[in-house]
């Protein structure tokens, strides 16, 4: 059994859980304690959370992909751009031990809205019609992983949401 296949929904919410917890005992070990976090009831806008810090409300959307992944492109929902600092996290992890990082960022400085997306490709589905044919995903963009900027540690990743 392949566990992260077959687990995979499992994963990706324990590795949320692990990301939000990190961010938190940043929040916590540097005395403000000042980190909120929500979640949205409904997934339309093309984020995950809502971290707010320093004065900084940043709608993060998370992607993860394990240590070694040749994952190319990332899609992203072009209303993520309208919200304030939105912004694309992308987590590595180790397959084994799930230990977080490094970590990619898609996004502006704190306070900055992220770029418009709707010069970058428009994103398809991943089954075809009874036709063949992949129907484009208007409100979907590819981001190619090259447009991310590595980010090594948790502590560098905190400072590039919410500034130093």
């Amino acid at each position: 059994m392949n566990n992260h296949i077959e687990n995979s929904s499992y994963r990706e919410r324990l590795l949320e859980h692990l990301f939000i917890g990190e961010l938190l005992k940043l929040s916590w070990t540097s005395g403000d304690c000042a980190l909120e976090i929500s979640k949205p009831e409904v997934d339309r806008s093309g984020y995950d959370l809502i971290a707010e810090a320093k004065g900084v409300i940043r709608h993060i959307q998370l992607k993860t992909s394990f240590v070694g992944s040749s994952t190319k492109s990332h899609k992203v929902h072009v209303s993520l751009a309208g919200k304030p600092s939105g912004c694309v996290v992308l987590i590595h992890f180790d397959k084994e031990s799930l230990d977080l990082g490094p970590y990619y960022f898609f996004g502006g400085f704190p306070g900055e809205p992220l770029q418009s997306l709707v010069n970058h490709k428009v994103a398809k589905h991943t089954k075809a019609n009874a036709l063949g044919i992949k129907a484009e995903r208007p409100n979907i963009r590819t981001i190619p992983t090259t447009a991310f900027a590595k980010i090594d540690t948790i502590q560098q990743l905190y400072a590039q949401l919410f500034g130093d």
